[in-house]
């Protein structure tokens, strides 16, 4: 029983590190926190369903294409809403009210097209699950787990070892210096925006298959999860959002496991709230924040 929740656990926390690295990246560079993400997410969900059913892509195509849309949105989401406030200097307010309207516009516009029903995702693997004994699990969970993991694992080598990540990096760490350096920040600036929502994208799929539900209000919900992810791992911290995500997907689950359901969110941000209580900067946080790292 107990090590069959840590699996439950660390497949549905692998799908929160996911959504809390979009909020980390643009945190990261811009300083903002997104509060689109989450609608940006829901819509990524509905446009790989919308591909599974209605187009007959299998799972894969449909989550890349899921993760192009997404990249659209945050695109679009970047010169639209974004860079006018960034060019006129505005306060750090705009920009996060901004993004809130991007949200409810999202949210209405998802509700219009898609209706206020939840929908699911065709059959993915026919089968059962795979028994080791200890622990049970399905090849769905092991699908989410190897494609979560891996985005993580090749985000976090594109920003230590490659041009393009030190760049990211750079940008994140002083925008004004980066720029000095000769590197095109507003190029930066709109690629980490769409690497975000990509990402949000794919965990919206994935969140999709593991629930077997896709609704236009499931943004909101898994919005504030990750932006929770976000202050607990550390603003801005890579690593952090990745360990963050995994504890409360943890949590979560035992809670539901060896308590009641209905506390699930409350036990899991209690314990949040406790974790910050012991280190307010976060896990990996720093007393002065590293953006981005």
């Amino acid at each position: 029983m107990f090590w069959q929740q840590v699996v439950n656990g660390v497949t549905l926390g692998s799908t929160y590190a996911l959504i809390a690295l979009g909020y980390t990246l643009i945190f990261g560079v811009l300083n903002i926190v997104n509060m689109a993400h989450g609608e940006i997410f829901m819509f990524g969900a509905f446009a790989g369903l919308v591909l599974a059913t209605k187009f007959n892509l299998n799972i894969f195509l449909a989550m890349a294409g899921a993760m192009l849309a997404g990249a659209v949105l945050g695109y679009l989401m970047e010169r639209l809403a974004l860079r006018p406030l960034r060019r006129r200097a505005s306060s750090h307010l705009a920009p996060l009210i901004s993004t809130i309207g991007v949200a409810i516009f999202l949210e209405s516009l998802a509700l219009r097209l898609f209706g206020p029903q939840a929908q699911s995702f065709p059959p993915v693997f026919p089968g059962g699950l795979l028994d080791f004994g200890m622990f049970r699990i399905s090849y769905v969970q092991i699908m989410i787990l190897a494609i979560s993991f891996g985005l993580m694992l090749v985000l976090r080598f594109g920003l230590a070892k490659t041009r393009l990540g030190k760049s990211i990096r750079t940008t994140a760490e002083n925008i004004e210096t980066a720029g000095l350096l000769g590197i095109n920040t507003g190029k930066i600036i709109v690629f980490t925006v769409m690497l975000a929502s990509g990402l949000g994208a794919v965990a919206g799929v994935l969140v999709g298959l593991a629930f077997n539900a896709v609704e236009p209000t499931m943004g909101v919900t898994m919005g504030f999860k990750g932006l929770a992810v976000l202050i607990l791992g550390g603003l801005g911290n890579i690593t952090g959002a990745m360990v963050g995500g995994l504890i409360l997907g943890v949590a979560e689950v035992f809670t539901v496991a060896y308590g009641a359901s209905s506390y699930r969110d409350a036990v899991a941000f209690g314990l949040i709230i406790f974790l910050l209580f012991l280190r307010p900067q976060g896990l990996f946080g720093s007393q002065e924040q590293q953006g981005g790292r």
